[in-house]
């Protein structure tokens, strides 16, 4: 069963189109890129893959299913897109905590929050609050969120944002890492450099029109298995 299922989907908000029946199937394990432009459409695309938008036409499928702001989806499926809703007072190292707490469930498979906060850079700031951070830990503190907690697919927009490149280089060698435990990605990103990096396949958007969407055949002929 493929992970991701979206099939001639359209979003046109009035009489502007933003996606243009884009079809995109990604299986188990697999890492998708969907590059293009800043307004073609790949955001539009991730919203509503999350279930945060509602297709004008076609249909998208997660897991089996219709995506839904369901708390069963959203143990299944973690976001990273506009910078989230920090608690006030909570540290980096309490925010971090708390997110595998609420999830309640541990596959075996999650992030340490002492290693999150070595990977991400942040372990200097473990004690401040994330508002006292910069813009691009704050970035990193938002990726080490999604990482510390259970999930089987993670949908990254532009994740690459506020961060420099030598951190870009760690971040594609953790979503491999990801994917190489069953996890699926699909990501929104302008950074070439980063998808490649990833092993992503990279599908080009314009004007909300998607190329490439079917999966490799190795993909598909597991996905089919």
């Amino acid at each position: 069963m493929p992970i991701v299922e979206a099939r001639a989907v359209s979003v046109a908000f009035g009489e502007v189109s933003v996606l243009r029946e884009a079809s995109l199937t990604v299986a188990a394990g697999e890492i998708v890129a969907v590059s293009g432009v800043n307004g073609c459409g790949k955001s539009t695309l991730l919203r509503c893959v999350s279930g945060l938008l509602r297709p004008s036409g076609g249909e998208v499928r997660v897991l089996g299913a219709a995506p839904t702001g369901t708390p069963a989806f959203w143990r299944d499926v973690a976001l990273v897109a506009e910078e989230p809703a920090w608690y006030p007072g909570l540290t980096v190292r309490e925010h971090l905590e708390l997110v595998p707490l609420t999830h309640g469930r541990d596959d075996g498979r999650v992030m340490s929050v002492a290693r999150a906060l070595d990977e991400f850079e942040l372990a200097g700031r473990a004690d401040a609050t994330p508002l006292t951070l910069s813009s691009g830990q704050r970035q990193r503190l938002a990726l080490a969120s999604v990482l510390v907690r259970p999930s089987r697919l993670l949908l990254l927009d532009e994740p690459e944002q506020k961060l420099d490149a030598a951190f870009r280089a760690r971040l594609a060698a953790l979503l491999r890492a990801y994917a190489q435990t069953g996890g699926t990605i699909v990501l929104a990103t302008h950074d070439a450099a980063l998808a490649a990096g990833a092993g992503a396949r990279v599908l080009p958007m314009r004007d909300g029109r998607l190329s490439g969407g079917d999966p490799h055949p190795a993909a598909a002929a597991a996905s089919a298995s």
